[in-house]
This record gives structure tokens, sequence and C-alpha cells, in this order.
């Protein structure tokens, strides 16, 4: 037995070794200095992101963190912290800034004649706190300073008002409100606390909803996020203006009491909705309390999390051939860097923001014409675009981070209410109205929902040429949390309701919009007549959009294929009726053969999606082993205007719809067109694409292609290697429906090893290179 045990401990510290070599190869090392924030790299942890570069001898990073909305909704970075060191051994030639995936660390390692030093750069996982340790073989001096753009108020102009909610449309000028700043017995506090009126009430006003105001859900008001910066040997040694790019600034100074071979430097974060800032303190020094009680175990728990999330899943593609210039080779190298940038929110309160996530940097690198300050992101800060946000979460399924999904299912379920009041005020009737462009409190954004509506117009409408009644969105969501219980076995009863309530609307709401027009709520087959509708933002005006017919049919079915213990009786004969009622999925004729439309009829098209493949992804009714694969490779082949808006830039998902319909040749291309090296600094932040930069939608798509081209499940089958180049080498392990996962290397065409766990769901696997 005990023979037996160290054999086991043996084989799974040696899997785990060879791992981590496979890791290390994707490090990032630079062994010259950035020429600016553009050239900055990730560093992250729990829910903090740092964009980390030296530039002219200096260390500098941003600090974000998940859920810093200001009185507008813009996501306000938490300030900018420079390090200095004297005599100086980064500013030379013996350079060398790594980030280490294995721990989540970014290293900076220099010289100054006999003078060595290396600067390490972590955050905590468990815990709000970012740590900066100094080592040399000599005493040095330390000088390291917070920075600040918002010491002052600062008027918010033109397009700089697309960082918060109100976009294109400011009622009368927009200011961010500036931060307190202070020292405080040689420590540096900072903080931004919340008016009690904010863009919430302003766009509860505009829609119609001060009736129930007192019922609303409001994130804004008093919310108040900052910290503290300290570190022994530093003291206090006065204030200094500056400015970086186009952004004046302010500095608070820490340095050196004396030289010092080692220097720690710790940054603890708050974030708390509260009235007085007394409260916030608390909690504060609540974080600081933790932190020193954990402080000898902090790193290694940091770096074991690390260790854990890479072991839990990963793709090596070509890991015997490292070539970098080869797209085979990058596109395995930034789907873990990618990994690692989501990562850095597992623990958010706010879901991953598409536009950039936690690692925007000053804008001007993104587009020369926006001189704004760091703070700056297109399409809003506490604004969410479901259809850009799926993307994000969806590959967290077959990478088996079902537990980073909770921050984007609890912003759907905090907003749950204030979305029922939209139906209740508007229409009377019951479920959740979610709109596609919803903001973090549940309402349409208040410049999309338009100011200047005509009157009579239908007030739970968005008055907008693109996102008038995009409403299905939301159901990809439901199917995420749908797939949680069945990936990992996950008590979902606190989604149950949320995701009634959805099916709910549309239920209530067609039959409703139908009897407007006449004395039948349901057509002559007894369906629901879905009209208005959308097929995504692309084709508007539309009669049964089959993106919305396709989430109506999965999202019930698998409603009702839950447990018993989820629904009782009634539920489900309800779930059946709405099944019963709601319409078949529609079909056009190119060329004499059948092909998937994007609806039954639409009026214009208005953007370059193609939604007719929606029921290929993400509904999964159309694909590989399934019947009608070949209306969806017809409608692949055949639709001219599907063909022209083929694409792998940004939110496009041309390449997972390829891997679904087994089209390797074309997953291939669109999949590493979208990972391959962004030709920035960094090789994973892509974009802008349609948003911004770093485009986390872009690397999510690509994510799922690249999942999806190796591994698709169909409830229990499992479909290894549907889209895969038989000349890619690839070691991978995902996970797939029913707690299983895959582990397989495929070397010179061939499978050399397979691992299902657990074992009696081998019989489930299918190779697809058979």
């Amino acid at each position: 037995m005990k023979f037996t045990l160290l054999l086991l401990v043996s084989l799974y510290c040696a899997s785990s070794f060879a791992q981590t070599n496979n890791m290390e190869q994707y490090n990032v090392t630079w062994t010259s200095q950035s020429k600016n924030s553009g050239e900055s790299m990730p560093c992250g942890g729990g829910d903090i992101g740092l964009n980390v570069w030296v530039e002219k001898g200096e260390l500098l990073f941003y600090i974000a963190r998940s859920g810093t909305f200001d009185e507008n909704n813009a996501m306000l970075k938490l300030g900018r912290v420079r390090v200095k060191l004297s005599p100086n051994t980064i500013d030379g030639n013996d350079f060398k800034q790594r980030l280490t995936l294995q721990n989540g660390s970014v290293l900076i390692n220099g010289k100054n004649g006999d003078i060595t030093a290396q600067i390490k750069l972590w955050v905590d996982v468990y815990r709000p706190v970012i740590h900066l340790s100094i080592k040399s073989n000599r005493a040095i001096k330390t000088e390291a300073a917070f920075e600040s753009w918002r010491y002052q108020d600062r008027a918010v102009k033109s397009t700089e008002n697309n960082q918060g909610s109100w976009k294109f449309a400011p009622q009368g000028q927009v200011k961010t409100l500036k931060d307190e700043i202070a020292f405080k017995n040689n420590e540096i506090l900072f903080y931004h606390h919340n008016l009690d009126s904010t863009i919430f009430d302003v766009t509860v006003k505009q829609q119609g909803m001060d009736a129930v105001k007192q019922q609303m859900f409001s994130p804004l008001k008093n919310l108040t996020f900052g910290g503290l910066m300290r570190g022994k040997n530093l003291k206090a040694a006065g204030t200094y203006t500056g400015k970086y790019l186009d952004t004046d600034f302010e500095g608070w100074k820490l340095q050196s009491i004396r030289p010092a071979r080692d220097q720690d430097i710790e940054i603890y974060l708050n974030t708390a909705q509260v009235a007085s800032i007394d409260k916030w303190q608390n909690g504060l020094n609540k974080v600081i309390q933790d932190a020193d009680t954990h402080q000898k175990t902090a790193w290694q728990k940091t770096a074991d999390w690390w260790q854990q999330y890479w072991n839990r899943s990963f793709i090596y593609i070509n890991p015997n051939k490292p070539e970098a210039d080869t797209a085979a080779w990058q596109t395995g190298k930034n789907y873990q860097l990618f990994r690692y940038m989501l990562g850095c929110n597992a623990y958010g309160q706010y879901p991953t923001k598409f536009n950039g996530g936690l690692f925007t940097y000053d804008p001007v690198f993104v587009n020369p014409k926006m001189n704004y300050t760091p703070d700056f992101r297109n399409w809003g800060g506490g604004l969410m675009t479901a259809q850009n946000q799926r993307l994000v979460y969806f590959p967290m399924l077959k990478s088996g981070d079902i537990e980073m999904m909770k921050p984007q299912f609890d912003f759907y379920l905090r907003s749950l209410r204030n979305a029922e009041l939209r139906s209740e005020v508007y229409w009377g009737h019951k479920g959740a109205s979610f709109t596609e462009q919803v903001e973090n409190f549940g309402l349409p954004n208040s410049a999309e929902y338009n100011w200047k509506r005509p009157a009579g117009f239908d007030k739970g409408v968005e008055y907008n040429a693109w996102l008038e009644y995009t409403w299905d969105t939301v159901f990809e969501f439901c199917l995420m949390m749908l797939e949680t219980e069945r990936y990992a076995d996950k008590d979902i009863h606190q989604y149950i309701p949320f995701i009634k309530s959805c099916l709910t609307f549309f239920d209530e709401h067609y039959q409703y919009l139908a009897r407007q027009r006449s004395s039948k709520a349901l057509d002559g087959n007894g369906h629901l007549v879905l009209y208005p509708g959308s097929g995504a933002e692309t084709f508007k005006m539309a009669y049964n959009s089959n993106s919305t017919i396709a989430a109506l049919q999965t999202i019930t079915k698998r409603m009702l294929a839950l447990p018993d213990t989820y629904l009782d009786k009634d539920e489900r004969l309800k779930l059946a009726g709405l099944l019963k009622r709601t319409p078949p999925i529609s079909f056009g004729e190119i060329e004499g053969h059948k092909v998937l439309t994007p609806a039954k009829t639409w009026e214009r098209v208005n953007n370059v999606e193609s939604p007719q493949f929606y029921p290929v992804f993400p509904w999964g009714i159309y694909g590989i082993g399934k019947p009608g694969l070949d209306i969806a490779l017809n409608s692949w082949k055949l639709d001219t205007l599907a063909i022209k808006l083929r694409s792998g830039i940004g939110w496009k998902q041309d390449n997972i719809f390829a891997a679904r319909l087994g089209l390797t040749k074309e997953a291939a291309e669109l999949t590493t067109f979208k990972l391959k090296d962004s030709g920035r600094r960094f090789p994973a932040f892509w974009g802008p694409g349609f948003d911004w930069t770093p485009d986390h939608n872009w690397g999510g798509s690509g994510m799922i292609g690249l999942q999806d081209m190796l591994l698709q499940v169909d409830d229990k089958k499992i479909y290894l290697f549907p889209a895969w180049p038989k000349d890619w080498d690839v070691h991978f392990k995902l996970h797939a429906s029913y707690n299983t996962t895959i582990e397989a290397t495929l070397k010179n065409g061939k499978v050399e090893n397979l691992k299902v766990l657990p074992e009696e769901r081998m019989k489930d696997v299918v190779n697809m290179l058979k």
C-alpha cells in the first residue's frame, strides 16, 4: 500500500512538473525597458490588475480593481505607482523583466556596476493586497510614490464621455470628481467616495421608473474605493507635480529612512458601499490586519493557487517545437497568456470587462486622437454588453474555471428585480426585461435609450437602430448557469428564479404585443409571434428570429432536463407549455439547398454579425454528430452575406462556427488569426477590434474556438479532435460535461496518451481523427 501511494504521488508530482516545464516556455521576458505604458505587462490576482513597465530607469504600474465605478459609472484606475532606486540598477543594459506565469509574479532584474537588485511584484489572490519587494546585494535607497491625475476635479469632454455611462449624450458638463489623497503617519491614504446622486438617479428618472425607485438595486451611491500604501523603513517625503503623456498629475512620495538590502512595500485596497468614510476606513483596517496575520504564508498560498490554476487546464501546441514565429505555437502561448489575464479577476465582485478587463492603459496608444486620462476605455465602465461579455465567460466551462463565472452571474442576479420592474411598469406583465447594453443596475444605458424619443414611443424599448428589441442575449448567461450544473454538478437553485423570469418575459411579452395588434395572442399554429424582434444587432425588425427561437428551445429543454429537485410539477407544466408555444426554426433556400436564415423575415441589416449560425453556437442545435449538419454547412458555403462578413477580428465568432461544423482548415486559419501575437509588446493585448485594447472578447472567442477544435460535447457524447490539424502536436487538458476531464497527447497525427476521468466516461469518447 505504501509503495502504491508513493508511486501515485510520484506520478502526480511528475505530471505537475511536466506541466510547469511546459508553462515556463510561455513566460514573457523583456531584456529592454519599455517606451511607455502601451508597452506594459499584466500582473494581478484575486480581483486586482496591474500594468507594469520600466521607463527611463523607473518602475511604474497602474492599479485597477474590479468594481471601482464612480458617479458617472466610469471604471476608474486607483492610481499609478512610481519606484526609483539609488544607485539605479534597472537603467542599464543588464536588464530583464519577466512575467512568471507559474506563480503570477513579475520579476525585474538589473545591475549597476557591482550592485545587483531584483524587484518582485505580485498580488495576493486571497486578499486585496499588492506586494512589491526589492532585494539587492548591497544597501540601496528606494523612493516610491503614489501618483494621481484625480488630485482635482477633471472635466470630461467630447468622446471621453464614452468611459462612463453618459457616452455620446451628456446632459450638461460631466466631471470626474477628485479623490482624497494624503499622508498619514508616513503612509499614503487614497480613496474616491461617490456622492449620493449618480447616473443611476438620472437614468431612473429618464426612463420613467421613479415610482418604483425605492425597490431598485442601486450600486453607485456612496461607493467608496481606494487604499493605503506603506513600507517599513519608508517615510513621507513631500509631494510633487508632473505630466505623463497628456495628463497632469500630483505625486505623494515615500523614501528610505536608511539604505537597505531588503525593502518591502505593500498597497492595501478596500471597496465598500458605505455612507461614511469612517466605515470604509474600518474595512481597510481589517484588510491590513488580515494581511499582517497571514504575512508569512500569503506568497506561498498565492503561488500554490496559480499552480493549481495551470494544472486544472491547459493547451500546449507543438510543445517540443517552440518556434516563436509560427502561428500554431503563438496560438498555444497566447491562449495561456489570456487565461492568465482572466485569472486575475477570479474573485471580483464584478465580471471581467470585455473592453480591456483590468489592463487598460493610456488611450493615446490605442487611438492617437484620444489623448485622455488612463481612466478611459471605450464602451463604458459599469456598462455591460451581453454579446461581448458572453465570449469572455463561455471558455471557462471547458477550462474548468467555473468558480470564476460567479462575478458574471452575480451581475445579473443583482439586477434581476430592476429588470422585472421594467416589465411591470411599462407593460403590466411579469418577467425580466434585460437589454443588450445593460447598466450594472439592470436598466438600458441612458444614451442608447435616447434622450430624444418620439412622443408615445414604447417606454420599455430603446429608441436605437442597433439595440431595439435585442432582448434574447441574456439567455446565453442562462445557458452558462445551466452548464455549470451539468459540467461540475454545481447546485444552481439560486439561478432558477432568474432563468424562469427571463423565459417568462418572452412568453408574456410577445403574447402582450400580439394582443395589441389582434384578438389572438398566438399564430394559427399556436405559436408565439416573435415580432418585433432582432437577430443580434444586425437583422432588425425581425419576425421569428432564429437566435431567439433557438434560445427559447434550448433553455426550456435544459430546464426540463434538470433533476426533480429543481422544479415542481406545475413549473414543469408551465415550461412544457412554453416549449410547445415556441415557433420552429426558419429555413431558406440558396441554389436549391436548404440553409439556416437569421429569421423568417427582417426589414434591414444594421451591423456585421451572422446570427443565422447561432443555432450552431452557442445553442448547439446543429453541429458534429447532430441531425441537419448539412443544412448548417450549406449556410456556411452559400450564404453570400455571411461569407462577406466572415472575419477573425474582435468579437467575430466565425472560428467557433467553423470548429463546431468540423471545418478544420477554416477553424485553424480563423483561430490562429485571433490568437497570434497582437503586434503590441505584450502579445495578448489584442485590439481594439470593434471595442478596446486589450480586447477581451477577441481573446475569449479565440479560446472558445481553440477548445472546440480539440473537444466538443453533446450531452454525454464527447468528440475528440473534431477540427484539429493533424500536423499540430498538442498536449491538452480540458473539462467536459458530467464532471469529466480529458487529457490527451497528440503527436505526429496519432493519439499517444489519453486519460479520461472518470474512466467509465471513456465509452462516450469519439476520436474524430480515426
